[in-house]
């Protein structure tokens, strides 16, 4: 069995069993990068001509076909700023769907550059899986969603009901510890995947359904009659959701880190598509720094100085990707909430760049 596989099987079955510890120690083992493998990521990316990109299959919003067969969302985002940083040209990704079963493997084995599907940042899958998560694009916490005519307006409420939830995540682990807090009964439906989870509760095999709001949101348009249905106001946990990236290769981190910075930056200081030719004339420091025209700081990452120019023009700020993909501009409309800026009692908050 390749490392990578073996690395995810032995985190499943520990979680599982109760030795959850242990697997991670083993792990950890496993996950050390070797000395070959360090610091060639993005010379791989520039010599191939594409960044190879691992997403969800089917997420409204944030990873999904258009009609014309081209990926879109705020995931897919992410891995169109990477490659307009590096090539000034935002098609040049090759996107892979993967499902929570199968999203790390790709990545520990080297067939995907970075994982950008809606994944939970946890101690066990960094510590245990050779992995490291770049930074948190969206705040997320986990929630239920109900039919309407249940009446339910709590997580309360749903003491003695049936929930879909799917088996061997995070999102099942919180659910049990929840249902355990507040000393009510529940009755557990899990089920392989999310798509399986979500016909079992549009077929009324349960009674509510848990997972991350943002994806409770995304599933709902899903539905058969998706007004029909209502999502509690209730966090149970928090799902702090952002890119992976493979251990040992600290220059492409940095890379994946800084182009969200980027962006989150942009929007702090009033940079967008609609606004960059006019501030490539502004005469401010952080501005200048930002767009390339006061220090060299592309070159530090591997990258031309203009690569934040390439970014917004290609993809825009962060608050323009979240509106597109999440916010007012789309059928999903999430408030912004936790992920407005810090200067907003928002948590988006990126580092100087200087």
């Amino acid at each position: 069995m390749p490392v990578a596989a073996l690395k995810v099987s032995v985190i499943a079955v520990a979680r599982r069993a109760g030795f959850l510890p242990l697997a991670m120690a083993i792990c950890a083992l496993l996950a050390a990068p070797s000395p070959s493998a360090a610091q060639k990521t993005l010379k791989a990316i520039k010599e191939r001509g594409e960044v190879r990109c691992g997403v969800s299959g089917h997420l409204p919003g944030f990873s999904a076909k258009d009609a014309n067969g081209g990926w879109r969302g705020f995931s897919v985002d992410v891995c169109r700023a990477l490659a307009a940083a590096i090539f000034d040209d935002p098609s040049k990704v090759v996107f892979t769907p993967l499902t929570v079963e199968t999203g790390f493997g790709p990545l520990i084995s080297g067939e995907i550059d970075v994982l950008a599907r809606a994944n939970s940042w946890t101690l066990a899958r960094e510590a245990g899986l050779g992995i490291q998560f770049a930074y948190v694009n969206y705040f997320d916490g986990q929630g239920f969603m109900v039919r309407k005519n249940r009446g339910a307006v709590s997580g309360r409420d749903l003491n003695g009901t049936k929930v879909c939830v799917q088996r061997e995540s995070t999102s099942e682990l919180n659910l049990a510890d929840y249902f355990r807090a507040n000393k009510l009964n529940y009755e557990e439906v899990a089920l392989a995947n999310q798509q399986e989870v979500v016909a079992a509760y549009d077929e009324g095999r349960c009674d509510a359904i848990t997972s991350d709001i943002s994806r409770l949101h995304s599933e709902r348009l899903e539905l058969k009659a998706s007004d029909d249905h209502v999502i509690l106001p209730d966090v149970i946990a928090k799902e702090p959701l952002g890119p992976a990236v493979r251990n040992g290769d600290d220059q492409w981190l940095t890379v994946v880190k800084w182009a969200h910075f980027a962006m989150v930056d942009a929007e702090e200081l009033g940079v967008s598509q609609k606004t960059l030719s006019d501030e490539m004339n502004s005469e401010g420091a952080k501005t200048k720094r930002l767009l390339g025209s006061y220090a060299a700081l592309g070159e530090a990452l591997g990258l031309s100085n203009d690569w934040v120019v390439r970014i917004i023009h290609h993809v825009g700020n962060y608050g323009e990707v979240y509106e597109r993909n999440l916010g007012t501009g789309s059928k999903l409309a999430i408030p912004r909430g936790l992920n407005r800026l810090w200067n907003d009692t928002g948590l988006q908050y990126a580092p100087p760049m200087r």
